[in-house]
């Protein structure tokens, strides 16, 4: 395989880490409106911790980014 289509694909790869990323977002905030729901006094609590998990899950998805980029710049 030529370096430059193994490099593509491996950028392809990278970017799974967005759909995963997304579906964990997705997840991070559903739980917590249905939390919100069920118990709205710990909403304060419950939110604390969704933007620290939603912070941890987003750097995923820029870790397969900058990964990208360091594959897309050593294709030449």
């Amino acid at each position: 395989m030529e370096l430059g289509a193994a490099a593509l694909i491996g950028m392809g790869l990278c970017a799974t880490g967005f759909a995963g990323a997304a579906i964990g977002i997705g997840q991070i905030f559903s739980q917590t409106i249905e939390t919100v729901g069920r118990q709205p006094n710990a909403e304060s609590r419950v939110a604390k911790y969704c933007w620290i998990g939603f912070a941890l899950v987003e750097a995923i998805a820029l870790y397969g980014l900058v990964l990208a980029f360091i594959i897309m710049g050593n294709i030449g």
